[in-house]
């Protein structure tokens, strides 16, 4: 985040990203803080990885498991990441923050064959 300013309750966040009209999609995701960016991660075909290649901008608030906003909104832009530095760096982040949630997630996705499917996500916030 670009001003270093973590958000309040940071286990889950809820990710908003914008259709071609407009409208907002909110998705609650894991997510982990490294360098003062946000990153989380989703499969490369879904739809909110296709919204944000057409509209990098974004909106992130701190959410419950299920989606339920706990506090403020934040605005900023998001891309899928390409570097394999990066994406290593994010999931080790990931994968501390979450720890054993991580692994067992990560498991399912491997027996599912989505593991290779997975595209990081860089979300950078605008300061207050």
């Amino acid at each position: 985040m670009t001003d270093s300013q973590p958000l309040p309750g940071g286990r889950y966040i809820s990710l908003v990203t914008f259709r071609r009209d407009g409208r907002e999609v909110a998705t609650p995701l894991w997510f982990a803080e490294l360098d003062g960016k946000l990153y989380a991660y989703t499969l490369g075909g879904s739809a909110k990885v296709r919204r944000l290649r057409n509209r990098g901008d974004i909106r992130v608030a701190s959410c419950t498991l299920t989606g339920r906003i706990t506090g403020p909104w934040r605005a900023g832009t998001g891309r899928a990441v390409k570097e394999a530095e990066t994406t290593a760096r994010a999931y080790a982040a990931i994968a501390t923050k979450y720890g054993l949630s991580y692994w067992i997630s990560t498991v399912f996705s491997k027996l599912a064959r989505r593991i290779r499917q997975r595209v990081v996500l860089e979300l950078s916030l605008i300061s207050d």
